[in-house]
């Protein structure tokens, strides 16, 4: 049976992607909520069905006390089938409508589509450009993706396990009160305007409050999620307490804000107190004068004082769940903050996969600032030819990662262009072009999953075969073999730790340089690809590097220019323009920049006095 509700609805069901997703709440969540339309009709349905049911037996039991008030004798006689009929109704036919209406709630509705908002909301934000990342805490975007899906479940839940039955219950008590005494209505209608006008209150004043609040706990878990991730930095500079007080400030800011919401709460439930005092003693009282008069049964008052009962202890669970949904709204009103910004690098719609033939790059006047007036590009021109490997040397700022980021379209650049074999890379797939680039980064950060997950990320489909003689090849076979995790884990199956922090610099850059050569792109991109390792492996990686280089375009960046001095062509790059272009034979002969980085170099780096701004 619960199989059978919890498959009504395939959170997965494939969908259009949109690159910009409505940016207003309730469009926001219709936009998800269509898989769900008939399922949200039905669910409705049965919250009247349950709330009328409820009301029914209300009335039934005013109607048992009038029966109670005639002859002992005669009644089962008179009204034994009816007894029956209404017992089996109560045992039977109630709790599998009941059952029914919670099942798609509890069964259907909350677990799936939490899960359809986190899996659309994660794959919408995974192609969000690296530039869009670079501009937000990771730990913020994550806890946006975690915690916009259960409140949205719980907009939905309240809204059909509180707000509409809620709805058809007083409608019910309304009709019942009427069909009693007409002067029955008064004191409920008046006692509805006053809850009506506290629910106003409540519910404008909930929703911004809890929207702050919601803020304030992104900021701590932003806080909180950067001191881990760079737990090493902390410890090195002895900055624990720095951090503490920087987490306590943003917890501070949480408390404040929850308490500035409490108190609606508190103001609210005392106002219903008294509001549902006035309702008892209106109702209840009223109908006993009527009874007094001898223009009500006994069962009449019963029933008003039955179902005055039940609506005060209603009131206080209805205004929680509408508190709790105007709130939840403003977690989701968060939420969107990141899910539902739009994707500005976009492939066109006509765009193609690249189709690369010869490795040939083509610059053509490339400029780009990242929106600023200074630092990145200024109006580059350069030609790779196929399978040519170019040195890219410059002090810090000159331009070089830029050049690179732009070539892998992490950015779309602001003036000029980028052709490989002829194609504008912004006019092609994005996934194509970066499938044909490989790249070592001075950074050389892992996966938190085993050391065969990071390798094979480099080439899925490779067998392990494949995978060993990269590791080989990078001089990394020997050392995995070697690794254990808490787990139990060995070898190939060790677990590396977040961004790969169980691992020295240069393990995790040899494991780096396996997942590229197994890769096995035609361009390979070398950002100080040995940084991390020491002499001697440096100098086996030498050969393992040049090796990966055959038959590639490659383009190396580098301090140390030892490590690219027997590359086919170097480029100097100083302030955002080339200034410099040759073999290492003719750029020390011409005397110029990289003469002068060459002769001032101290241990084989570049010296890095006289930096400019980073780009």
């Amino acid at each position: 049976m619960f199989r059978f509700f919890e498959n009504l609805v395939d959170p997965y069901v494939d969908y259009e992607e949109t690159d910009a997703p409505p940016r207003k709440l309730w469009p926001f969540l219709g936009d998800y909520a269509v898989p769900f339309r008939r399922i949200f009709i039905l669910t409705a349905f049965m919250s009247v069905v349950v709330a009328a049911i409820e009301i029914g037996l209300i009335y039934y039991m005013g109607r048992i006390v009038d029966l109670l008030d005639n002859d002992p004798a005669r009644m089962w006689a008179d009204h034994g089938a009816e007894l029956i009929a209404v017992a089996v109704f109560v045992l039977v036919l109630r709790p599998i409508l009941q059952g029914f209406d919670v099942a798609l709630l509890n069964n259907t509705i909350l677990p799936n589509f939490g899960t359809l908002i986190r899996w659309r909301a994660h794959r919408h934000v995974l192609r969000q450009s690296v530039g869009w990342f670079e501009n937000d805490f990771a730990g913020r975007i994550a806890n946006r993706i975690m915690q916009t899906p259960p409140a949205a479940g719980e907009v939905v839940f309240q809204a059909f396990d509180a707000m509409s039955y809620a709805l058809a219950y007083m409608i019910g008590a309304a009709i019942l009160l009427s069909t009693s005494d007409w002067r029955l209505l008064l004191p409920l209608l008046l006692w509805f305007v006053l809850y009506a006008a506290l629910v106003k209150w409540t519910v404008t004043r909930i929703g911004p409050a809890s929207k702050a609040a919601s803020d304030a706990r992104s900021m701590v878990t932003g806080r909180v999620v950067d001191a881990y991730t760079n737990i090493h930095s902390v410890k090195m500079f002895a900055h624990h307490d720095l951090e503490v007080g920087f987490a306590k400030e943003a917890i501070e800011t949480s408390r404040r804000t929850f308490q500035k919401e409490m108190r609606i709460f508190t103001i609210m439930d005392v106002v219903l107190v008294t509001l549902n005092g006035l309702l008892i003693v209106g109702v209840v009282g009223w109908a006993m004068a009527l009874w007094m008069a001898g223009e009500a049964s006994v069962g009449v008052v019963a029933a008003a004082a039955a179902l005055t009962l039940r609506l005060n202890s209603m009131t206080a669970w209805i205004m929680w769940a509408l508190s709790s949904f105007f709130r939840e709204l403003g977690v989701v009103a968060e939420g969107m903050e990141t899910i539902a910004q739009p994707v500005t690098l976009t492939d066109r719609r006509d765009a193609e996969p690249l189709a690369l033939t010869d490795g040939r790059i083509e610059i053509r006047n490339l400029s780009h600032h990242y929106g600023r007036s200074s630092g990145g590009l200024n109006d580059i021109s350069l030609t790779i030819r196929p399978g040519e490997r170019i040195g890219l040397v410059g002090r810090s700022g000159a331009g070089k990662s830029t050049l690179v980021k732009l070539l892998l379209r992490f950015y779309d650049p602001e003036k000029g262009q980028i052709l490989i074999d002829g194609q504008d890379i912004t006019k092609v797939r994005q996934d194509s072009l970066r499938r044909q680039i490989g790249m070592v980064q001075q950074d050389s950060s892992l996966l938190h999953r085993s050391v065969r997950d990071n390798i094979k990320y480099g080439n899925p489909g490779a067998s392990d075969d494949q995978m060993i003689a990269a590791s080989m090849q990078a001089q990394a076979h020997d050392f995995i073999l070697d690794l254990s995790d808490p787990e139990g884990r060995r070898g190939y199956d060790s677990r590396v730790g977040e961004r790969g922090v169980k691992l020295s610099g240069g393990q995790r850059q040899r494991i780096t340089l396996a997942r590229v050569i197994l890769k096995d792109a035609p361009i390979l991109l070398l950002d100080e690809a040995t940084s991390a390792l020491d002499s001697e492996v440096e100098a086996a990686i030498q050969e393992t590097l040049y090796g990966m280089m055959a038959g590639k375009t490659v383009i190396a960046i580098a301090h140390r220019l030892s490590t690219i001095a027997q590359l086919d062509r170097i480029i100097v790059m100083d302030q955002g323009t080339i200034v410099e272009d040759g073999t290492h034979d003719a750029l020390l002969a011409q005397g110029g920049l990289y003469a002068d980085f060459w002769n001032r170099q101290s241990g084989g780096f570049l010296a890095m006095d006289m930096e400019e701004t980073p780009a």
